[in-house]
């Protein structure tokens, strides 16, 4: 069986399902599941793109959908509103309806644009969420938030808009370059500090074997990650809350990143530096015991 494990996201009329898998082989039947139209419009960036694109609307089109793409220009420096402008009239001009779903195929910044895009095309569209970095597949498709970055900070236009369905292949994070796959685990580490002790015991027991991408090594560090992700997103949907755990390290990451220009720092290699830093702060104001600080 293809499927490694399966998350439910409980939230009523908006739940729905994280599959974890080792490639796209049973995509179109998860897409069935969830999906109402056999037509679907593919959002993917032009890295990703000639990678999994020609697999994703092959096995689609065998299976009867019929399929549109827009790709989009790479990297953080495009998350913004000008290019999602240009997502959402190609999206129009190919004929999108109420019910017809977008995926975003790619890393974190293409399921942010694609979704903010699904959010507010025609009021809103059917979202699918198809992660093909570590950052995204353990963080940044989970949980609804979509949007773009401002001259005034990260992620200051968005809504929340859940997906019908995340699907993430593992067998993606093997084209993933060495610096994305490890900035990736600036967010391991941090769902690891903020949820799960033996999990964060194991990242440190087994850490070269995770940079080596062990493939049972990281279907598990996934599958976890991903688990506490959703019960943080359970227990507080719309972040008036406990939902701000989520963004340990991030107060800090997010003045590096607009201090050195989007797309310069990769989101989780600021991740880690703030989580550093935040954990020092917290130390000197003995909000914390002193830990093992790097």
């Amino acid at each position: 069986m293809d499927i490694l494990d399966r998350v439910s996201v409980a939230l009523g009329e908006r739940s729905y399902s994280v599959v974890i898998a080792s490639t796209y082989s049973a995509l179109v039947e998860e897409l069935r599941r969830v999906l109402e139209f056999q037509r679907v419009i593919v959002v993917s960036d032009d890295h990703v793109a000639p990678l999994y694109l020609p697999e994703v609307r092959q096995r689609l089109i065998e299976s009867g959908f019929e399929v549109s793409s827009v790709v989009l220009p790479a990297g953080e420096e495009n998350k913004t509103l000008a290019v999602w402008q240009t997502v959402l009239d190609e999206i129009l001009a190919a004929g999108a309806q109420r019910r017809i779903p977008i995926l975003a195929l790619g890393g974190g910044v293409v399921g942010d644009i694609a979704g903010f895009a699904a959010a507010t095309a025609l009021r809103g569209l059917p979202l699918v969420q198809l992660p093909t970095t570590l950052l995204a597949m353990v963080d940044a498709s989970i949980g609804g938030k979509t949007g773009v970055n401002h001259e005034s900070g990260k992620n200051l236009v968005g809504a929340y808009h859940q997906p019908k369905l995340v699907y993430a292949a593992l067998d993606t994070l093997s084209t993933l370059d060495m610096a994305d796959y490890r900035a990736g685990l600036g967010e391991v580490v941090k769902a690891a500090i903020i949820g799960d002790a033996r999990l964060f015991s194991t990242l440190e027991e087994s850490a070269p074997d995770l940079v080596a991408r062990d493939s049972g090594l990281l279907a598990e560090v996934v599958a976890r990650c991903v688990k506490i992700k959703v019960d943080v997103v359970e227990a507080d949907e719309l972040d008036f809350g406990w939902r701000a755990v989520l963004n340990a390290g991030h107060t800090v990451a997010h003045a590096l990143e607009r201090a050195t220009g989007f797309g310069h720092l990769r989101h989780g290699e600021a991740v880690a530096w703030g989580l550093v830093a935040e954990a020092r702060w917290a130390v000197r104001k003995k909000i914390c015991p002193e830990p093992d600080l790097p």
